[in-house]
């Protein structure tokens, strides 16, 4: 046998070995809760997700999956049948960021408010559940809404985030507390300077021929600074996501 055709053969297998060679899967980061994460249609902008501006944080072998939508509760979500493809997807290793509470807070609306002791134990199903597949959960407070009373911020989510933060201390889950954050950032920032975080547009624009000034959605520039805040809360817990930042 020659030399020449040792060498062709050898290639042909390695090729073919090569082709039997498994494909890395990247890790997922579902996100799930509501409209201040949730992506947006063209109609809504500048209306903004923080959801949206995520991805850009990460290298490639990171998947953001925004699955978070407008209007939606720990309670409306699963109603609706949303959490179930998820679920079904999750793979070992995946990610699922949990950030509910603006719509939970609304009592008066059964479709989507629930009681804290509801809150809490949708809260706590969604962490067995996600870990039941070998994910990971990460729960989230609600960001803070853009609520100055004479130059001082105040808060406006009651006891929801307490729960979130409750749960994740007895279920042991990774928290990031997105609502003391933000306060901090709006504090920082003061009232008149964080409107250019929130959904604020003067009249005239294509989607908002009145004008808008919105105190709970955020902006393009106020989507980036809170996922960069969800960043630095990754990197606080040295979760293994933080070695997949640029």
């Amino acid at each position: 046998m020659s030399t020449n055709f040792l060498k062709i053969f050898t290639a042909g297998v390695l090729a073919i070995l090569g082709s039997f060679a498994p494909v890395q899967k990247k890790t997922k980061l579902y996100i799930i809760g509501d409209s201040t994460a949730a992506n947006k249609e063209e109609k809504a902008y500048p209306e903004t997700g923080w959801g949206m501006a995520l991805q850009s944080y990460f290298k490639t072998d990171i998947a953001v999956d925004n699955r978070a939508m407008n209007g939606r509760s720990t309670k409306s979500f699963r109603a609706e049948k949303r959490w179930d493809p998820i679920l079904a997807k999750l793979n070992p290793g995946d990610y699922v960021f949990i950030e509910f509470g603006h719509n939970d807070e609304k009592v008066d609306k059964p479709a989507v408010g629930v009681s804290l002791a509801d809150f809490k134990m949708n809260l706590i199903n969604y962490v067995i559940e996600t870990r039941s597949k070998k994910a990971l959960p990460v729960l989230l407070t609600p960001i803070s809404r853009r609520s100055f009373k004479n130059g001082v911020l105040v808060d406006s989510h009651g006891d929801y985030p307490r729960i979130t933060r409750q749960v994740a201390d007895s279920l042991q889950v990774p928290l990031i507390d997105m609502l003391a954050k933000t306060q901090s950032l709006l504090t920082r920032l003061g009232d008149k300077p964080s409107i250019k975080l929130f959904n604020y547009v003067d009249s005239g624009n294509i989607n908002y021929p009145m004008g808008k000034k919105d105190d709970t959605h955020l902006s393009p520039e106020g989507a980036k600074q809170v996922a960069g805040l969800v960043v630095k809360g990754i990197k606080e817990l040295k979760l293994s996501l933080a070695k997949r930042l640029k």
